[in-house]
């Protein structure tokens, strides 16, 4: 008998990958999504692009019975129900709360009556706050931070005590958690949660730390979803890609496709169980050259990307990932450079349309004084 999974946040972009790289693989799939307008639209309807054999249950995360009904018969269980975006945490803070931190006590409190076999979660790179950086002595620094009166002026690096500029480096596992924002606090909670309880009630479980994640089905419409899907909304509008800070902020971006293959191995391989990972390409880019190949890769070369010099609270300079844990307990590796991935990107985007909310989240920011 195949597994049956239940995907929590399964009609969402990761989800509904993930559903179907677990159909191609024999799995039987069930999803529970409470399908949001700011994702899904005002009708609210099953999105075209979940694979049709995926069993959709329409119900809120919160909700005891809806997850109950969700769980039943289920043997593993791969919880992306979330509500994403730094800068909208910062000001929609019950709402994340609720969706992150009591959905996922919700879950666990039926899982604690009803235990399945396996328990991925989905935490994010964002728990980090600021990555691992080291100083001109070659001394590992972390916990640092910048001031707001340094962001005042425009100074944007990590610096140390001294005032020297601190040099970013590839971020482990083990780093301290650094939550700069509500959204960073809920994801190390859903995390936190999941871990303990699952070796309370002998879940295997694991979680895995996604870094800024893209591909086809994100939200076009919804400026919190991610950064390359903010881009490519601006672009196919004709507008500029709005970038905070200087651009010169190094991230760390992974394919979808990646994402969901780490997703099927955390579920298949024992050795992860009770461990974090973190999930990326590895490989820092500046968030400035991401736009820019956005830019071409959409076949929009009279657009440059808008450097705004503004701070939104809740950011951190530089984060990218050390993958080698990954690799070595999951066997996992990403096979979708950045190049192949814009360019499927570009593909499912042409002839598409998006309603540019960009604007109206900055001012939403800028009102509540969360932008410098």
């Amino acid at each position: 008998m195949p597994k049956h999974i239940l995907i929590t946040g399964g009609a969402g972009f990761i989800g509904s990958h993930v559903a179907a790289e677990l159909l191609s693989r024999g799995y039987t799939v069930r999803a529970l999504d409470s399908l949001v307008p700011q994702v899904h639209g005002e009708g609210r309807n099953r999105p075209s692009y979940l694979p049709s054999d995926v069993e959709l249950m329409v119900g809120d995360i919160t909700d005891r019975d809806a997850v109950a009904r969700a769980l039943d018969r289920i043997d593993a269980v791969i919880h992306l129900a979330s509500l994403v975006g730094v800068g909208q945490s910062m000001y929609q803070i019950a709402g994340y709360t609720s969706v992150n931190n009591l959905g996922t006590a919700v879950l666990l409190q039926a899982l604690s009556t009803r235990p399945v076999e396996k328990l991925i979660v989905a935490s994010s790179m964002s728990i980090y706050g600021e990555g691992l950086y080291r100083d001109e002595d070659g001394v590992i620094q972390e916990g640092v931070d910048r001031t707001l009166e340094q962001l005042r002026k425009g100074d944007w690096e990590v610096r140390d005590t001294r005032g020297r500029r601190l040099i970013p480096i590839a971020t482990p596992e083990d780093k301290t958690p650094a939550l700069a924002s509500v959204y960073a606090l809920s994801k190390f909670d859903q995390e936190r949660l999941c871990l303990i309880v699952g070796r309370a009630y002998n879940i295997p479980t694991v979680a895995l730390r996604f870094f800024n994640t893209y591909g086809p089905n994100q939200a076009l419409s919804n400026p919190y979803t991610g950064v390359l899907s903010n881009f490519a909304s601006r672009v196919l509008n004709g507008q500029r890609p709005l970038i905070f800070e200087d651009g010169l902020q190094q991230r760390d971006f992974v394919s979808v496709y990646d994402v969901v293959r780490a997703c099927r191995m955390a579920l298949e391989t024992a050795a992860a169980d009770g461990q974090a990972f973190n999930i990326s390409s590895g490989s820092p880019m500046t968030v400035k050259e991401v736009a820019e190949r956005t830019i071409r890769a959409i076949g929009s070369p009279g657009i440059e990307p808008q450097i705004t010099g503004n701070y939104r609270a809740g950011d951190i300079r530089h984060c990218f990932a050390d993958i080698s844990r990954a690799r070595r307990v999951l066997g996992w590796e990403p096979l979708i450079s950045l190049e192949v991935g814009l360019k499927d990107l570009a593909d499912w985007l042409d002839g598409r349309t998006a309603v540019d909310c960009g604007m109206q989240a900055r001012a939403e920011l800028a009102a509540r004084g969360l932008m410098v």
